[in-house]
C-alpha cells in the first residue's frame, strides 16, 4: 500500500492503517513540524469540579482560549518566538524516532507555523515501524500498479490513498455561482481570491460568504470567526428590511483598501517569512488569500457593526437613499485598537 501526502489527514489515517497491511511506502515531499498531543485523563478532583461546580468549566475554557488567542503574536507579529515552539517540536521528534537517519528526513528546513502544525503522540512511531518506509523522492507519475519517483524508481503497490488534503485558494467550483452580468465567481478570483471581510464580494449583490477569504486560522477555533461573520450577516439583512433595501454589493474601493491594508499586515507573519511553501499562499499571486493575520477578537471587533456606507444599495420605492461613502473602515487588529488606522 501506498500512502502519498503527510499533512493533517496522513498524520491521523497512517498510524491506524499501517498495523493492518504488509508494507506502506509513505511518499513525503515536506517534512511536517509535529507537536505532541497533551492528552491525559482527567483527575477525580477536576470530574468533581465540573460536575459540582460548573463555573469551573468555563474557567477551564477561558483559560484554554487565551492561551491559544496568545499564540497569534508568534504567528503574526514576532515569527521569531516560533523558535520556542520549533524547539519543543524538535524534543518530541528525537524523543519518538531514535534512529538519527529517519529523523533527519523527517526534520523540517523551514520555521515552525509557516505550514500548518501537526499534532500527534503516533505519527512518529508508525514511520518506525519495520514494515513502514518512508519515501522522499519526487513522485514523477502513477504507471499502471506502481508509484514511479524521480530518480526512476519503481514502487510496486496494490493501493494508493491520498493524503493530499484539498484546494483551499479555489474552495467554491466553476459554474456554481455568477455575480451580476454573469460574472463567474472564479473569474472574479482568477488572480487570486479576495473579499471584503471575508464575507462580501463586488459585483455580487446579495451574496454572503462565511469562512471566505482570509477568515481561517493558524492559532484558535474558527467557531469564533464564523459566529462574528453570521452575526455581521445578520445585521446587514435586518437593517435592510428596516430601510427597505432590496439588495446591497460592496464598493469595489472599500474593498480593495480593505484588501491591500490586509496583505500589508500578512507580508511580515511567519505564514510568508517562515521559508516554505505551503496552501495557505495562492500560487497565482503569491498572496496569503487563507489567513486572518490578527486575533479572533479583533475579527470580530471589525465586523462588529455593519456599515451601509461601505456597500451601493438599491431601495425599493418610498425608501431613503444609500448615504455616501464613508472613508475605509480600520482594521481592527491589535494595534488598530489603540486608535492606529491602517
Amino acid at each position: 500500500m501506498a500512502v502519498i501526502g503527510t499533512g493533517a489527514s496522513a498524520i491521523q489515517f497512517v498510524p491506524k492503517i499501517a498495523p493492518r497491511v504488509a508494507q506502506l511506502k509513505l511518499f513525503q515531499r515536506t517534512p511536517p513540524w509535529i507537536m505532541p498531543k497533551p492528552d491525559r485523563e482527567l483527575s477525580a478532583v477536576e470530574r468533581w469540579a465540573f460536575k459540582h461546580l460548573p463555573f469551573t468549566q468555563r474557567l477551564v475554557r477561558s483559560a484554554l482560549y487565551w492561551t491559544l488567542e496568545s499564540r497569534v503574536i508568534a504567528f503574526a507579529r514576532r515569527p521569531r518566538l516560533m523558535k520556542v515552539v520549533q524547539r519543543v517540536a524538535l524534543r518530541h521528534l528525537r524523543k519518538q524516532v531514535p534512529d538519527p537517519v529517519l529523523r533527519q528526513r523527517l526534520t523540517p528546513d523551514y520555521t515552525i507555523g509557516c505550514k500548518r502544525i501537526l499534532i500527534s503522540n503516533d505519527y512518529y512511531p508508525a514511520l518506525t515501524r519495520g514494515n513502514v518506509r518512508l519515501i522522499t523522492d519526487d513522485i514523477q507519475r502513477i504507471d499502471g500498479d506502481a508509484v514511479i519517483t524521480a530518480d526512476g524508481s519503481r514502487h510496486p503497490v496494490d493501493c494508493i490513498i491520498f493524503g493530499t488534503g484539498f484546494q483551499a485558494t479555489d474552495p467554491i467550483p466553476r459554474g456554481l455561482l455568477f455575480g451580476r452580468h454573469g460574472q463567474d465567481l472564479m473569474d472574479s478570483w482568477a488572480r487570486g481570491a479576495h473579499a471584503y471581510l471575508g464575507t462580501c464580494l463586488p459585483g455580487f449583490p446579495n451574496f454572503f460568504m462565511i469562512v471566505g477569504p482570509n477568515t481561517g486560522l493558524g492559532h484558535n477555533s474558527m467557531i469564533l470567526m464564523i459566529e462574528a461573520q453570521v452575526d455581521y450577516i445578520l445585521k446587514a439583512l435586518g437593517q435592510m428590511q428596516r430601510e427597505r433595501i432590496a439588495s446591497i454589493e460592496v464598493r469595489p474601493q472599500v474593498e480593495s483598501q480593505y484588501n491591500q491594508r490586509l496583505q500589508q499586515r500578512l507580508a511580515g507573519a511567519i505564514w510568508s517569512t517562515g521559508g516554505c511553501r505551503s496552501w495557505y499562499l495562492d500560487p497565482r499571486s503569491g498572496q496569503n488569500t487563507t489567513l486572518w493575520p490578527g486575533s479572533t477578537w479583533s475579527f470580530k471587533k471589525t465586523l462588529q457593526h455593519f456599515e451601509l456606507q461601505d456597500y451601493q444599495a438599491s431601495h425599493l420605492p418610498h425608501s431613503q437613499p444609500a448615504a455616501a461613502p464613508a472613508a475605509a473602515r480600520p482594521l481592527h487588529l491589535e494595534e488598530a485598537a489603540l486608535n492606529e488606522k491602517l
